[in-house]
């Protein structure tokens, strides 16, 4: 049964890259210029977001006055994955038209 399974979704996986049409429809460029602004959205969100990681664990500092080292290690290691994360897609949204090759315009 579990061969059966795995052959199944193997099948599965594989098909709809069989189907798709070979005349453009899976074009990256058309893709890439169709959701623009659902890219620029994005952008704008992760480069927010990473501000107010750095914002809101600048002030709960500020708020509280007393600041111990575990606190810091244990807070700042979560806090610069976020604030990485966030901004390292802020950063590849932001440059994704140029380095996909395509010819955008207006970005």
């Amino acid at each position: 049964m579990n061969k059966f399974l795995f052959a199944l979704i193997a099948i599965m996986a594989t098909g709809g890259v069989a189907m798709a049409s070979a005349t453009g429809a899976a074009d990256p460029c058309a893709l890439i210029a169709g959701m623009q602004g659902v890219f620029r959205t994005l952008r704008t969100l992760a480069f927010a977001g990473a501000a107010f990681f750095i914002a809101q664990w600048a002030w709960g500092y500020i708020s509280k006055g007393d600041v111990k080292m575990d606190d810091v290690k244990d807070k700042g290691t979560g806090l610069l994955v976020g604030f990485t994360l966030l901004f390292g897609i802020g950063i590849v949204l932001q440059f994704l038209p140029g380095i996909s090759g395509c010819p955008l315009g207006g970005w």
